[in-house]
């Protein structure tokens, strides 16, 4: 039992609400910083859902790191909480696109966060229903339990196709709810998403568009002083935040790499026994993810040379097992463009088999030969007869040299002597 305990912390001398550093916690008021602006004017585009109207359709665009679904999920809580002081049955649901891809499990994601069983006396499983069949049991849960519902689509552009946004932008329009509002939000880091668009979805969700500019040093420096209560008192140092702010914001401002960086600082602290978590320990966690970003980036490298070295064999003679009658190794190293194009039928001169390269320039040596030919005479352009004539001219018991090259050493073809 004492070795169990001494396994363990009990008292952690480093953070006191480790929380505060997670990258799925949502902060409260005042915790939001530097987007101000930003909420404002979303909250401006729902703001008639408080009034049981329908909310604005958004799209908002911006790099990873933000503060996008932030300010959504802030927005929607408050949107909540307003509404039902104005008396206004209002929710909203969440959905992260890269996880539930098709449409199929986005609605299922939907209908499921929307609906309570005892209420409805609606049931949404996992799967083994229809999508169709989703849609019908959605809208039910939405006439009988809202008056509005705000939807987020978080990575938006990693949905298979544009038919859920269809179906919800135009679900009133349709009459397929009568006593709910319905609101989309959708979340993208690509601001080209749009274009790639159906016209009459972008029509009918592309009200209102906010674009999220990246943070600066001081603004990451402000969103880490806001969370230092995750730590005890007396245990930052004064450099250590607006270093962890300097390294974020060269990495175009993304604040979860920001209080990533000050968490896992403050992990080597507590490792090491440290009653402090100093800068070295912020400089110490930027070198690790440069070290994982290089090691990976040669391991890139090192994949892309050996393929490209693979390629440029000859895809019989790399065999593992070779016969007595075959060459022990290539006379022709490099392969033309034509190899690459068809790289299954690439053969080398030394293997004794043609390619396509060698056939199609022996074809193309053969029509520049007619053409070349005087009035009258006809010239000995025939493949099976180039290597027929081939074959007679060397001896039988050594490998024929002359097979698969461009200008085979064959008397009839270097005189270009016609046949009787």
């Amino acid at each position: 039992m004492d070795a169990a305990d001494d396994l363990f912390t009990r008292e952690d001398p480093i953070f006191a609400n480790k929380e505060l550093l997670e990258i799925s916690h949502l902060p409260g008021e005042g915790r939001i910083v530097g987007r101000d602006d930003e909420i404002a004017d979303l909250a401006t585009a729902v703001n008639p859902a408080i009034f049981g109207q329908s909310p604005s359709n958004v799209l908002i665009y911006g790099k990873t790191g933000t503060g996008k679904s932030l300010c959504a999920k802030y927005v929607s809580k408050r949107l909540v909480s307003t509404a039902s002081e104005e008396g206004v049955n209002a929710t909203f649901a969440y959905v992260d696109c890269a996880q539930d891809t098709t449409e199929t499990q986005a609605v299922q994601t939907i209908a499921e966060g929307v609906n309570d069983p005892e209420t409805t006396g609606i049931n949404v499983p996992d799967k083994g229903l229809s999508t169709s069949t989703y849609y019908k049991r959605l809208w039910r849960i939405l006439d009988q339990r809202y008056d509005v519902v705000l939807i987020i689509l978080d990575e938006i552009d990693k949905l298979d196709d544009d038919a859920i946004l269809m179906q919800l932008s135009r679900a009133g329009e349709a009459g397929k709810i009568t006593n709910c509002k319905l609101g989309v939000v959708g979340i993208s880091n690509k601001i080209q998403y749009k274009d790639r668009m159906d016209e009459r979805v972008k029509s009918s969700l592309c009200e209102r568009e906010f674009v999220f500019p990246p943070y600066d040093a001081n603004q990451l420096r402000e969103i880490m002083q806001a969370r230092a209560d995750a730590f005890h008192d007396d245990v930052l140092e004064p450099s250590t935040v607006p270093r962890a702010a300097a390294l974020a914001a060269r990495e175009h401002g993304d604040a979860r790499k920001a209080i990533d960086i000050l968490r896992y600082a403050g992990e080597i602290a507590q490792a090491n026994g440290e009653p402090t978590v100093r800068e070295e320990f912020v400089t110490q966690r930027a070198s690790a993810r440069r070290r994982t970003g290089s090691a990976n980036s040669s391991a890139g490298r090192r994949r892309t040379r050996d393929t490209c070295s693979r390629r440029s064999r000859c895809c019989r003679c790399r065999a593992a097992v070779r016969t007595a009658s075959e060459p022990a190794a290539c006379t022709k190293s490099t392969r033309t463009s034509a190899d690459r194009r068809a790289p299954t039928a690439s053969r080398c001169a030394g293997c004794e088999t043609f390619s396509k390269s060698t056939l199609s320039s022996t074809s193309s040596n053969s029509r520049n030969t007619a053409a070349a030919a005087p009035k009258g005479v006809t010239p000995n352009t025939s493949s099976s007869r180039i290597r027929a004539s081939s074959r007679r001219s060397s001896p039988r018991t050594a490998p024929n040299r002359n097979v698969g090259r461009d200008r085979p050493r064959s008397s009839h073809r270097a005189r270009n002597i016609p046949r009787t």
